[in-house]
């Protein structure tokens, strides 16, 4: 039996605080957007579709093989976008759909492949990517999202502070990972089937979801499963400050 099929989903809102019109920025000759759904067609989805805000990402993916739906301006996560775009394009409540970030022009089409063999293969009602944490600098980043996962391969919590805390080892020097602990990044991507996606936009937010400001410990504190997977190789950092739009538009020009 192959691989069961799943449709990429790219939220894409035109606003951004730190980057204003970040779908649009050029990189490498074409706009960021471009790069990411270039990527979702390169996993293999049965479909590619672009969730957005604005006139202006349909305009320029006219000629893109992909399909791009208008949702709302207030929603307040990728998420919830897609659960509109769900609605609109009446996908069904089986369907596996990979919400991949609309900011991420380097994402490996074989990291977008596990996420979505990951939630085929488990139980769980989510499911998402983590890669070792490399730096101590990186560990007590808060952009750096943490998660903890159990013995089954569910996460147990994300974090934006270091976690697990090594108690002895960071009485002793945050300087350097401790010797012993292994320490996991968070990858942004997730995937569901199209009526958890449904289910979890209707959600009430929750206290850690506000105090974190991660959208997925909503569904951990409402009792779901979120499955995780070690990321099959690097998966580059997103697109969030004029700094990282430079450095990735100096990868893909050397052909990354």
């Amino acid at each position: 039996m192959g691989a069961e099929p799943f449709i990429v989903a790219i939220p894409a809102r035109y606003a951004s605080t730190r980057l204003p019109g970040k779908p649009l920025q050029m990189i490498a000759g074409e706009p960021m957007i471009m790069h990411v759904a270039r990527r979702a067609i390169a996993a293999g989805a049965a479909q590619v579709v672009v969730a957005t805000d604005d006139v202006r990402i349909i305009d320029a993916l006219r000629d893109a093989a992909v399909r791009v739906v208008m949702t709302r301006l207030d929603h307040l996560s990728g998420s919830d976008r897609l659960a509109e775009c769900a609605e609109h394009l009446r996908w069904a409540d089986g369907a596996i759909i990979v919400n991949l970030q609309g900011d991420e022009p380097l994402a490996p089409p074989s990291g977008i492949r596990a996420v979505a063999e990951c939630l085929a293969s488990s139980n769980a009602s989510m499911a998402t990517l983590v890669t070792p944490i490399a730096s101590a600098q990186e560990l007590f980043d808060p952009n750096c999202v943490k998660v903890v996962a159990g013995r089954d391969g569910n996460a147990l919590y994300f974090s934006r502070a270091p976690l697990p805390w090594a108690r002895d080892a960071f009485a002793r020097t945050r300087d350097a990972l401790p010797d012993g602990h292994v320490f996991l990044r968070h990858i942004g991507i997730y995937a569901y089937r199209a009526g958890f996606l449904r289910a979890f936009a209707a959600l009430a937010p929750t206290p850690a979801e506000r105090a974190e400001s991660l959208e997925q410990l909503r569904a951990l504190e409402h009792g779901h499963r979120i499955a995780v997977r070690l990321a099959p190789e690097p998966f580059p950092g997103g697109v969030d400050t004029p700094e990282d739009l430079a450095r990735v538009d100096a990868q893909l020009r050397k052909g990354a």
